[in-house]
């Protein structure tokens, strides 16, 4: 459950990480942040990484920049690997295997280096400014990115969860300088429904830990951003899709799939689930 719902979290990376600073400004070649990530929603990995390059250029000091191109090198190796189609099915056996799939090097390299280069101007903003949202943002979308990676390619659970747990450690700090940013409630929501999700002795582990789920109140934080998300309607949508199929309520699934569908016609990913669940 852990691997399949991380997987899941990459998908912040869509239009989550454009920040509340910049996400009216315009680059001088006329595309925005947030054109970005539509692009990278609709698998032009390339277009989207010469708009994060560029976003970067002109707003060094932004973390966003940096955490956008990884978040992109990311979803580009799900895509190639077949990752994201795995989040959809209803059990886990596609992730019972513990044999890790074909990573590429340079790929790897490159979503560590840019991750550690915007984690590192977040941290810098933190430092003279301890409630910048925009840097709490980054800090959020940065764990969760290493989360993914753990989870889906380097398949280490442990690692995944300590990189969850923080995730909704950092999104629980940005609610609390901006409780009306419903954007953050996809972390803690995540986090509630896959730790509700698990197995009561691991459940209760957790508990014991100071980590505590609960499914239902997980969804409803995620239909809060579906709804009302500033940035991550999208990836709430995706997320809700998800939980929707494990929760056997095949007909809410279709008709988030069908609205992301139409939203972005060059990802097939979305159709094809479609059909897949009309098949059964």
């Amino acid at each position: 459950m852990l691997r399949s719902f991380a997987g899941a979290f990459l998908v912040i990376v869509m239009s989550a990480s454009v920040s509340a600073l910049a996400a009216d400004s315009v680059l001088t070649n006329g595309v925005s942040l947030n054109d970005g990530f539509q692009l990278m929603y609709n698998l032009e990995f390339e277009r989207a990484h010469q708009a994060f390059l560029s976003w970067q250029q002109r707003y060094p000091n932004d973390p966003m920049g940096q955490v956008a191109d990884a978040a992109g090198v990311l979803f580009s190796e799900f895509n190639r690997m077949g990752i994201l189609e795995a989040q959809f099915y209803e059990d886990d056996k596609i992730f019972k295997s513990e044999k890790k799939p074909s990573s590429d090097p340079q790929a790897r390299t490159r979503f560590n280096d840019t991750l550690n280069k915007g984690e590192t101007l977040a941290k810098a903003r933190l430092s003279s400014n301890a409630k910048d949202r925009d840097a709490l943002f980054a800090m959020t979308l940065i764990s969760g990115l290493r989360a993914d990676y753990a989870a889906l390619i380097d398949k280490s659970n442990l690692t995944s969860l300590h990189y969850t747990r923080a995730a909704d450690q950092w999104a629980r700090q940005l609610l609390a300088v901006d409780p009306n940013c419903s954007d953050a409630h996809v972390a803690t929501g995540f986090s509630k429904y896959i730790i509700g999700s698990m197995a009561a002795p691991m459940r209760w582990i957790l508990r014991v830990g100071g980590v505590s789920g609960d499914k239902k109140q997980g969804i409803s934080e995620l239909q809060i951003t579906a709804t009302t998300g500033q940035y991550l309607a999208p990836f709430a949508r995706i997320l809700l899709a998800i939980a929707y199929v494990r929760e056997k309520d095949t007909m809410k699934a279709r008709e988030l799939l069908a609205s992301l569908r139409d939203q972005y016609p060059k990802n097939p990913l979305f159709a094809r689930e479609i059909a897949r669940l009309q098949a059964q």
